[in-house]
């Protein structure tokens, strides 16, 4: 629509002026006017002024731009032409219009339209100041801007620039400002003027305070600022993650997270905006707790300790308390070892998070610690009429186990025993261990105790053996006890006693009375001076030799042995020892003779009476005697007694 309207102006000209020709034809047309004066006041228009024309009804106004033209019929002096370009010379020419025509186009006329009005955009970035901005203006070489109080009160500030900013300082904070500015051109002529109000903003609250109260509630307070309506409070974490408060009162709530550095900054605002940024406060949680704290190694005087890192922590202080004793450590890592404790004792350990700037984080949690029992002390190891190994310590730890081992070479035998003494049975004979005491609680298991040496008894032999060597010495053998370094024999009997002690595994006994029991004793003795005393059976020692051995002659070829039975009852075994052979007779149970048919005479014979052991074993060490066996025909010969011979 308004496209079309310049066109219908255009025809509706055209139109009067055809009309204005018919008319001419018939009547003379106006004088033509001439323009005293063509000026511009406002940048889309120039006013014009030229002398009545007598007869004249209206006037037809011609401004004209290289091919643009812009007309208007206007009733008189002075006329305005609008529509027009800002900073822009025009041709100006004037026709007078009457009844009988319009008259030719007046001498013309050059004229300038002033500059375009600056476009304003106005700030206030603090409450003292305004900030104007504007683009640039075409053909514009200054500018002129003004501001005042827009209640009209108190001076007017004018500044001029070349420049497209201008701040004014020194201002009142809340209070609304009029702005005026505009262009002037090369010869000093002023444009069109913009005028806007701007409030200045409320000041930044100050007296800005962070309590954190609980741990966990940040509280923002700060005072009250004049002329702000409501406040924003930021709160950003140095993670990135920001929050606000907006309330009209002057403290926000906010909650906040250990080991944490927030950033707070306080807004105030009203209808002119956003007060200017005041100081921005930092403020630094104290450090997280280290929440699983897990003791990876517990002895009796030592815990080791150890933990995930926590947020904020730079340094991590350890204590131990036991009630009035107290161990600490310090250290950058998340571990600790707490040493010198007492062992048996239960410790309140706590893990304090420090950081430089807040400290230590005293609301840590705690837990209780107990270190591993104390080490038994054993008192003695004794040994009773069996064999047992008993073992009694001393200690003074609550509700522990006690296990005493003995190590040796044959191996380990325990036990155990929740008081103070135990046994230990079953030790091998011969054998050397080191015995030692442990402690357990649920705590933990305690060092061992000083090693205390125990030997057993030394072991006695499997076999002994006695042997009859002469009527009062025998032998007496045995197998190598283990453990044994000398041994002991002894042979008793109501008779009497014989013993030897000797390193080796036999020994000659003297002093034996024939056909007598003796009870047979062994010890075995280790280097250390213990004894095992070994019993075996009874030994019955050999029949005594007979007396009073003598041979007579029966018949040609037949010889009685004849002699007198010694103490105690034993049967007897005679031999004759000749050239043409060995001849032996055993005579019946109580007979003190025996009889031997077919001995060749003339031979000289060896006779030995001996007493047979019960086993049935002849013994060969009674004397001999040596006789001589004659022929001389009759058939009672001689039997003559040549010696004694000592048993071989």
């Amino acid at each position: 629509m308004m496209a079309g309207r310049p066109k219908k102006c255009l025809s509706l000209i055209g139109f009067s002026l055809l009309c204005l020709k018919m008319v001419a034809s018939a009547k003379t047309a106006p004088e033509i006017p001439t323009i005293d004066q063509a000026y511009s006041k406002i940048s889309n228009s120039i006013t014009v002024e030229w002398a009545t024309v007598p007869g004249a009804t209206s006037y037809l106004l011609t401004a004209k731009d290289g091919d643009t033209i812009i007309e208007t019929i206007v009733a008189n002096s002075p006329g305005t032409v609008t529509g027009l370009k800002a900073a822009t010379l025009y041709q100006i020419t004037v026709r007078s219009i009457s009844a009988a025509g319009r008259s030719q186009a007046s001498p013309p006329k050059q004229a300038n339209t002033v500059l375009a009005a600056p476009i304003l955009e106005v700030s206030s970035p603090s409450s003292d100041s305004i900030l104007v901005r504007w683009e640039a203006v075409y053909m514009a070489t200054g500018f002129s801007v003004s501001i005042m109080r827009a209640n009209g009160l108190g001076r007017i500030w004018k500044e001029n620039t070349t420049n497209t900013t201008l701040t004014f300082t020194s201002l009142d904070a809340g209070t609304l400002y009029t702005i005026k500015a505009y262009a002037w051109n090369a010869n000093g002529t002023p444009g069109d003027d913009s005028t806007c109000n701007q409030r200045t903003i409320a000041c930044a609250p100050g007296r800005v305070t962070i309590q954190e109260d609980p741990p966990g509630h940040l509280s923002v307070s700060w005072s009250n600022v004049d002329l702000g309506d409501y406040y924003v409070a930021f709160v950003k974490s140095d993670d990135g993650l920001e929050v606000h408060c907006n309330t009209s009162l002057t403290q926000c709530n906010f909650l906040s997270e250990c080991g944490f550095t927030y950033f707070i900054s306080v807004f105030a605002y009203n209808k002119a905006g956003q007060s200017p940024l005041g100081d921005v406060f930092n403020y630094t949680t104290a450090p997280c707790c280290p929440s699983d704290i897990n003791p990876v190694l517990v002895s009796s005087d030592r815990v080791e300790i150890v933990w995930s890192p926590v947020r904020g922590a730079e340094l991590y202080e350890t204590k131990a308390v036991d009630g009035f004793n107290v161990v600490e450590c310090n250290d950058t890592a998340p571990a600790c070892t707490l040493s010198a404790l007492e062992c048996d004792t239960k410790y309140n350990i706590t893990v304090y998070s420090f950081s430089e700037v807040r400290g230590s984080n005293t609301s840590c949690a705690s837990r209780f610690v107990t270190t591993a029992p104390c080490s038994p002390e054993i008192k003695s190891v004794s040994k009773d009429a069996f064999s047992v190994i008993h073992v009694h310590w001393r200690s003074s730890n609550d509700g522990a186990t006690y296990t005493v081992t003995a190590r040796g070479e044959e191996g380990l035998y325990r036990c155990s025993s929740m008081g103070q003494s135990c046994t230990l049975g079953g030790l091998p004979c011969g054998s050397l261990f080191s015995v030692t005491a442990v402690a357990e609680t649920q705590a933990g298991q305690s060092l061992p105790s000083y090693s205390v040496p125990l030997e057993t008894v030394p072991c006695c032999p499997a076999t002994l053996t006695v042997t009859q060597v002469t009527q009062s010495v025998i032998n007496v053998s045995w197998t190598v006890g283990t453990g044994a370094l000398t041994y002991v024999t002894v042979l008793e009997a109501h008779t009497g006693q014989s013993k030897c002690h000797t390193h080796q595994n036999h020994c000659l006994l003297g002093c034996i009375t024939c056909g007598v029991n003796y009870t047979v004793a062994l010890k075995a003795i280790s280097a250390s001076g213990l004894t095992a005393d070994c019993a075996y059976q009874r030994y019955a020692s050999s029949a005594c030799c007979p007396l009073g051995v003598k041979l007579y002659r029966l018949g040609p070829n037949g010889i009685r042995i004849d002699w007198q039975a010694a103490r105690g009852s034993a049967n007897y075994s005679t031999d004759l020892y000749g050239s043409k052979g060995i001849f032996t007779c055993s005579p019946s149970a109580g007979l003190s003779f025996c009889d031997i048919t077919e001995i060749p005479c003339g031979d000289v014979y060896t006779v030995m009476v001996s007493p047979v052991a019960e086993t049935g074993l002849k013994l060969t060490f009674c004397p001999k005697k040596i006789y001589s066996v004659t022929c001389s025909g009759s058939t009672l010969g001689m039997v003559i007694y040549r010696g004694k011979r000592n048993a071989e």
